[in-house]
């Protein structure tokens, strides 16, 4: 009896039982590193964590994680499986949006030389411009630049066609901005092809809805990005970019593994390549009208907790473009509630449990997401977010 308790009391022997064996050794690593967990009531921004992987997603990777598989022989079947669900000519995993940012611009500036591709960042005697609308100019082009590129501005259809020319590699597209600029979608796509300029198109935040994964390669968009640990709650370090077959196979030659490859440092492991499969898998076959639903819903309880608070007026709304989900926007009249919402957003995340709002919260409206709620989060948020307001009004809580 001695010994089987030295055996169980062992570490890595403990590590390696079952079931009630292992949970009870389980530890709480965030309460031992005193970081705090919140309820996301925000969004899906990296700062944040992004979403949070479903069950299946977890155990994929986790399957992934016990065998040694040749990198290239996964990014070829997880390739070829997302470009056969998205009906589009190809596709790749990359270490995110970003990367893809980097990995299709490199693949645009080199093509499929070796000795170009090892040359990058350097572009002497490359086409290393890329066009791209004022208006779409954002902090994500970094990326672009980041392979070498250099951006030339244009805001018209006439300055697109004066601009393109022997050293143009790409013409970028930031799909949120649409409306902001003078070329629409469908535009820019004509441009490109009639220059033989290949097209790349940021949609990053994108999805849902679920029908923007195949719209804008069919729209004819020679490259998109998507993240993958959005909307689709595939791993945060992922994404996905989908495509030309010669572009694709180019951008995998700009990076990991290849040691001789600006992007060598933007791996992408087995285990995020089989997960963003499998996150996809799901997000394809989730019922997009129940879960708008229970969204909707959320955000109604939310709303139904404060509307009672004198001066207090909600609205849901849903983006145009990027993050186009219902949202929740609450004001008040300061000299009723004696607080603004950059406050009050302060003060949900300080108190307990701690509540992230929307960002995009300013001095005139607090900015609720809920598409990130666990089921039930949504009851505590109102229970928060009321018992902050009427604090704010003093002794005057009607």
């Amino acid at each position: 009896m001695a010994d089987r308790r030295l055996f169980l009391k062992l570490p890595f022997i403990g590590a390696l039982l079952p079931g009630a064996a292992r949970a009870a050794s389980k530890r709480d690593y965030l309460k031992e590193l005193d970081v705090r967990p919140f309820i996301n009531a925000a969004g899906t921004y990296t700062a944040l964590t992004a979403s949070l992987m479903p069950r299946e997603v977890m155990e994929a990777m986790e399957q992934a994680s016990r065998k040694f598989i040749r990198l290239g022989d996964m990014q070829d079947a997880v390739g070829r499986k997302i470009a056969e669900l998205l009906e589009c000519e190809s596709a790749m995993v990359t270490s995110g949006a970003a990367g893809a940012l980097t990995v299709g611009t490199a693949a645009c500036i080199t093509g499929k030389d070796s000795a170009a591709v090892r040359q990058l960042p350097d572009t002497t005697g490359l086409r290393n411009e890329v066009l791209v609308q004022r208006s779409h100019r954002y902090g994500y082009e970094h990326a672009v630049m980041a392979a070498g590129a250099r951006l030339v501005e244009v805001e018209t259809a006439e300055e697109f066609e004066r601009a393109a020319g022997s050293r143009t590699a790409m013409a970028l597209f930031f799909n949120a901005n649409e409306p902001l600029g003078q070329i629409d979608a469908a535009s820019w796509v004509a441009l490109g092809k009639k220059h033989r300029v290949p097209t790349f198109n940021d949609a990053a935040a994108d999805t849902p809805p679920v029908s923007n994964l195949m719209k804008y390669t069919k729209m004819g968009f020679d490259l998109v990005t998507f993240s993958g640990g959005k909307g689709i709650r595939g791993p945060q370090s992922a994404g996905l970019l989908l495509g030309r077959k010669d572009l694709i196979e180019a951008a995998r030659m700009n990076t990991s593994p290849n040691s001789e490859s600006v992007s060598r440092g933007m791996k992408v492991n087995k285990e995020e390549m089989l997960g963003m499969l499998v996150a996809l898998e799901l997000f394809l076959k989730t019922d997009h009208d129940a879960e708008r639903a229970m969204w909707d819903k959320r955000a109604k309880a939310i709303a139904d907790s404060v509307t009672s608070l004198r001066s207090v007026k909600t609205e849901t709304y849903v983006p145009p473009i990027a993050n186009q989900v219902p949202h929740l926007k609450a004001s008040w009249d300061p000299d009723v509630i004696r607080m603004r919402p950059p406050e009050v957003l302060r003060m949900l995340r300080e108190g307990e449990p701690p509540i992230e709002a929307n960002p995009s919260t300013n001095a005139e409206a607090l900015h609720i997401g809920v598409w990130m709620l666990e089921p039930g989060e949504e009851q505590v948020v109102a229970r928060r977010l009321r018992e902050i307001l009427k604090r704010g009004m003093g002794s005057d809580k009607s």
